[in-house]
């Protein structure tokens, strides 16, 4: 193999991942080089795992197709800016569906990013204002790709830490794993200097340092988690339960006139999973349509300011059976809507 090949390699991967078929004529003539060429390097590509496929005849051509396993892709700048920029805005505000696997991404991204267009993507960010949340936790993507980095490398991270009550605390950790509820992040930590676990919101998070220290990953408290540092699956248990001790529990019991598949779209997964049933106590609530309904039952620890705002979310009629303080939110939050919606004075 010549000392050009490897580069025509990667432009020629180039191309045929451009969604289209290429004839192996035009493929040599973009490269400079013969059809014979282009078969020896189709070859090569395909021995590195790349599915291409060739179809025969005068007008046939290469195209890359899909395979058993996901090859590593050839971006351009334009298509690498535009990817990062879309994991940074997902990620920095922990939306729904955004899990930690696109934090992963991203930090493998913006690690071989070129100086010009990790520039390009900062001042495309820097230049956007997205919609405020409704609870203001926008976190900086460059403190995720740094958290996520230090966790999948094993590498102790240092950090400044502002509690719920204002108080600024310096912190080193070995990291665990980064955590979305789909409103917020956290990360699982090793504490050092207190010798626990413990579980940090990431918008509370500032100046990460990776130190570049390495180590073994500890199992979490009540896993059986091994050198591998263990996975997701445990990291959302061990979260599960740190808050479950931290917040009251609320007890769900909400009755939807509306088929289970429309609520289950619209509602977030920690909320549970509705079950097909009539309305509660037999009765149908909801209107004539109502007998086509479901129930949720199932516990969570969010805020009751949240769990309202997203049954009403639902975009449909429900019943709520409990708990009594939802109960009572929900009218107190009733009537304070109908008063807006009066007529002025």
């Amino acid at each position: 193999m010549t000392d050009t090949t490897p580069a025509r390699l990667l432009k020629l991967l180039s191309l045929l991942q451009t969604p289209r078929e290429w004839p192996g004529g035009e493929l040599a003539e973009r490269l400079d080089v013969t059809p014979r060429t282009i078969r020896r390097d189709i070859d090569r590509l395909r021995e590195l795992g790349y599915p291409v496929e060739a179809s025969r005849g005068s007008a046939g051509g290469y195209r890359l197709v899909a395979g058993a396993a996901l090859p590593p892709l050839v971006l351009d700048d334009e298509e690498a800016v535009a990817i990062a920029v879309g994991l940074r805005a997902g990620a920095g505000h922990a939306i729904e569906g955004v899990d930690e696997a696109s934090v992963r991404a991203l930090a493998k991204l913006e690690q071989v990013l070129p100086a010009r267009l990790r520039h390009r993507v900062s001042s495309l960010q820097n230049a956007t204002v997205p919609l405020a949340r409704g609870d203001g936790s926008t976190i900086d993507p460059r403190t995720l790709t740094t958290l996520a980095s230090a966790a999948t490398g094993q590498e102790r991270l240092r950090f400044a830490y502002r509690s719920g009550d204002g108080t600024e605390t310096r912190r080193q950790v070995e990291p665990y794993r980064l955590v979305s509820t789909g409103r917020r992040w956290y990360l699982v930590a090793y504490d050092l200097l207190r010798e626990d676990w413990r579980t940090f919101r990431v918008d509370r998070v500032s100046e990460p340092f990776a130190t570049g220290a390495r180590f073994t990953p500890r199992p979490l408290p009540g896993e059986s988690g091994g050198a591998d540092g263990g996975g997701a699956e445990e990291a959302a248990r061990y979260f599960a339960r740190s808050m479950a001790g931290r917040q009251p529990e609320l007890r769900l019991d909400v009755w939807f006139a509306a088929p289970a598949e429309f609520v289950v779209a619209r509602l977030p997964p920690t909320l549970g999973v509705p079950e097909p049933v009539p309305g509660p106590d037999g009765e149908n609530p909801g209107g004539e349509n109502s007998g086509n309904g479901c129930r949720l039952r199932s516990s969570c620890t969010d805020s009751l300011e949240w769990v309202a705002l997203r049954l009403a979310l639902v975009d449909c009629e429900f019943t709520v059976q409990g708990p009594p303080e939802l109960v009572e939110h929900l009218e107190r939050l009733g009537a304070r809507l109908t008063r807006a919606a009066g007529t002025p004075r």
